[in-house]
């Protein structure tokens, strides 16, 4: 036997109006062959067959919709114009599905299936925003005198009742957008009721956009940063832009250094008590990051700055911050301080929580000890995250698991990617900074699209280099509406929820 799906041509009039004749019976008129044709002239793409053996058996017919124009809810008729077609825009949004039949004799091969993954392609490859059909619900009949159609389509999804055309496109990712009132006048069998079906391309990029993911492949580079003692600013301004240079050249979009990546700078002040030497360290923030939004401009990359002592108000916060490649430059101030950031330093922690537009889509900051509470990263995922950076500083291994296993838990719970950048060494004439431990790691989802132990990449420990690793933003819609298990979708709403109090 031999299948292809292809697109219909005009020489296939013959065998279509056999197979429409078969698959009809007697439900509705088969099309003529001027129909055929027009369809083909006026939207050759969108008019797609099966043949098997050199006869065609399947058919599936659709125009383009301007959905700010016409109305998609109008009956059948109204929609192909009683044959006219009048309504098809070729620079419409919306796949309008008009016919699908398949020949009765080949049913159980699961033609409908293909046509209908060839319509999903033919939508991605157009760029159109959905797939609307209206659909018959042919076993509603036999139910009309119990229930409404709401009722019986609600039954229908949770396969308490059995319907051959809405079962069908259920099962094909399809949703019931609207219950149509006499959509098809002849339709005896769904008491002239339908369903107003539709497919929503997830890879659609509306033209109208500010900020929004323009590639598919994101590369990060990670720094895992050695701590070592520098002369002057200078010095430490030179090793940074060694990492950037090094980096941007393999093409990155996005470049993370650790937490407190500039404590090196800190030994000038060790004979002061805790507290006052951050003071100081924090009085070089502002140049540090005038510097490095140079940096992320001049080598047109994304830097994500690690974090930084940060005086406000006579408060000292941990900040990191994003510095855009086009000069736009965001902050995020840690939010939960560890006990030890109280202590020594008396930090305070800040009290907004959102995700950030980038070129590359968007992206959430957390800081070290952030990662540990899982309800930021959910409210960041609500927001549409899609890579979530944590730049993390940890004296010990069991320090450092706590921050990796929780960071691995947000990328699956949240459908995200997620990258931590830590620094490794000694500093021994810092206080409480005399030594890290690290591992620098990309984190992914769990399904088969991802590595089967849900690590993209991850460095050598404790030892100075950079990671290098791209992900895929595409996967990552998939996995949403695809995916072998939901994590988002699937959260009991009606049970809890996780918001900001402010």
């Amino acid at each position: 036997m031999d299948i292809q799906v292809r697109n219909l041509t005009k020489k296939d009039y013959v065998d279509l109006k056999k197979s429409m004749e078969q698959a009809y019976d007697g439900v509705g008129e088969t099309w003529s062959k001027e129909n055929i044709q027009d369809l083909i002239e006026l939207f050759p793409e969108g008019q797609l067959c099966v043949e098997i053996d050199g006869h065609v058996v399947a058919c599936a017919l659709s125009i383009i919709l301007n959905s700010k124009k016409n109305n998609i809810y109008d009956s059948y008729y109204d929609i192909i114009d009683d044959g006219k077609f009048t309504k098809h825009s070729d620079d419409g949004d919306t796949l309008y599905g008009i016919e699908v039949f398949v020949h009765p004799a080949h049913r159980a091969l699961r033609l409908g299936r293909r046509l209908y993954d060839a319509r999903k392609e033919l939508c991605e490859q157009m760029n159109l925003k959905c797939i609307v059909a209206g659909g018959r619900i042919p076993n509603y009949h036999n139910y009309a005198d119990k229930m409404s159609p709401r009722v019986y389509i609600e039954k229908v999804k949770r396969k308490e009742i059995y319907d051959p055309t809405l079962t069908f496109q259920l099962s094909n990712d399809f949703h019931v957008k609207k219950i149509l009132k006499h959509y098809l006048p002849e339709d005896a069998e769904s008491m002239e009721f339908a369903t107003l079906l539709e497919w929503n391309n997830i890879y659609y990029e509306s033209e109208t956009r500010s900020i929004s993911t323009t590639k598919q492949t994101i590369r990060l580079g990670l720094v895992q940063w050695q701590m070592r003692l520098f002369d002057n600013l200078e010095a430490f301004y030179d090793q940074i832009e060694f990492f950037v240079d090094t980096v941007s050249d393999y093409g990155t979009d996005f470049i993370m250094f650790p937490e407190f990546f500039n404590t090196p700078l800190m030994s000038p002040y060790n004979d002061l008590p805790e507290r006052l030497a951050m003071e100081r360290l924090a009085q070089h923030t502002s140049e540090i990051i005038d510097r490095i939004q140079q940096f992320a401009v001049s080598y047109n990359v994304n830097i994500i700055a690690g974090s930084m002592p940060l005086m406000e108000n006579k408060k000292l916060y941990n900040v990191s911050y994003l510095c855009h490649r086009n000069g736009k430059l965001d902050e995020f101030k840690k939010i939960h301080i560890t006990p030890n950031e109280f202590k020594y330093y008396g930090m305070v922690g800040g009290s907004e929580v959102k995700v950030f537009d980038t070129d590359c889509g968007k992206v959430g900051l957390l800081i070290c000890y952030d990662v540990e509470f899982p309800e930021l990263s959910r409210i960041l995922a609500d927001q549409g995250m899609q890579i979530l950076f944590v730049p993390f500083m940890t004296d010990t291994q069991n320090g450092y698991i706590r921050v990796r296993t929780c960071a691995q838990a947000r990328a699956i719970e949240n459908e995200c990617y997620v990258a931590i950048a830590g620094s490794v060494g000694n500093l021994p004439r810092v206080n409480n900074m005399d030594i890290q431990y690290s591992q620098s790691a990309v984190f992914t989802p769990s399904d088969f699209a991802f590595p089967n132990n849900a690590i993209k990449a991850e460095a050598t420990p404790n030892a100075e280099m950079v990671l290098i690793a791209d992900v895929d933003l595409y996967a990552l819609r998939d996995l949403h509406e695809y995916g072998t298990v939901k994590v988002k979708k699937d959260r009991r709403k009606d049970l809890y929820e996780v918001k900001l109090l402010k």
